[in-house]
């Protein structure tokens, strides 16, 4: 069986792909990216693991749920947007699977038998798998926010790879939601990225794309010293995904994959391997 890559995917604002925006075209590149990841990875995986920016755990949670049911935890969105359907079954033999994984790493772990899959699963996965065809395992962040932690998360998970499960985590390389807004009532040129947001991405693209696997590893947990890092992510858990993606990708170089301006700031997506 070929190894899979990791993948760290933009998920978007809320279900900004199933509804009008101003301009019509926000969200195109992004989507048009999703839709291409099944032809990117090229072998059809058995199972997805997906890490949301939106699921915090005090330890780190498995879902093991046969059917989950959608949260539609996005706010003030037409009425539409709460009708949206995706059902994707889970996969238990999957999650007994992380969980032994998880144990033999000397991580706690706990099983979710109830949580469904939040906006940053369902939404961005309809985009790239719109017959919810591909079952999906989603495991939460740990509320400790360590970035060294979610490294060590990816890794205990990399044998996945080897096992067609795709492991995709689900964030947003700029996740500062005053200067974004900021941009759309200001009604400032959206495609123009904010010069704090350039620089972090430039420092993302240059530790993904260009170091060595633990230098990648050493910048990514000390990721708060970079240029505009505070600025990009005033809390972290929409970059956290990232580092569960290239914690599993382990030795395997990265590549970015979509480079867009969204709302005044710059949006990334990475594959490794």
């Amino acid at each position: 069986m070929s190894r899979l890559p990791t993948l760290f995917i933009p998920h978007g604002g809320g279900p900004c792909f199933f509804m009008e925006w101003d301009p019509p075209d926000t969200w195109d590149r992004m989507a048009a990216y999703l839709r291409a990841i099944p032809a990117d990875v090229g072998v059809p995986p058995k199972a997805l693991v997906a890490i949301s920016g939106h699921w915090e755990e005090k330890v780190a949670t498995i879902q093991n749920n046969p059917a989950p049911p959608l949260l539609y935890d996005y706010y003030g969105f037409p009425e539409s947007t709460y009708r949206i359907g995706y059902p994707a079954p889970g996969a238990p033999e999957v999650s007994a699977r992380v969980a032994e994984l998880l144990g033999a790493a000397g991580i706690a772990w706990k099983y979710d038998r109830e949580r469904g899959f939040d906006h940053g699963v369902f939404i961005p996965l309809k985009v790239a798998f719109p017959r919810a065809d591909v079952p999906i395992v989603q495991v939460s962040l740990l509320a400790s926010m360590d970035p060294a932690e979610h490294i060590r998360l990816g890794r205990a998970l990399a044998p996945l790879r080897d096992e067609g499960v795709l492991i995709v985590g689900s964030g947003m390389s700029y996740h500062n939601m005053r200067t974004l807004m900021g941009s759309m009532r200001g009604g400032a040129d959206g495609r123009i990225a904010d010069p704090a947001s350039q620089r972090f991405d430039d420092w993302l693209k240059e530790v993904l794309t260009g170091t060595a696997p633990q230098a990648r590893a050493d910048a990514l947990a000390a990721w708060e010293r970079a240029p505009g890092a505070r600025d990009a992510h005033p809390r972290e858990e929409h970059l956290l995904p990232l580092h569960v993606a290239v914690g599993a990708a382990v030795a395997d170089p990265g590549r970015r994959t979509l480079k867009d301006v969204v709302m005044g700031a710059a949006e990334s997506a990475f594959r490794f391997g």
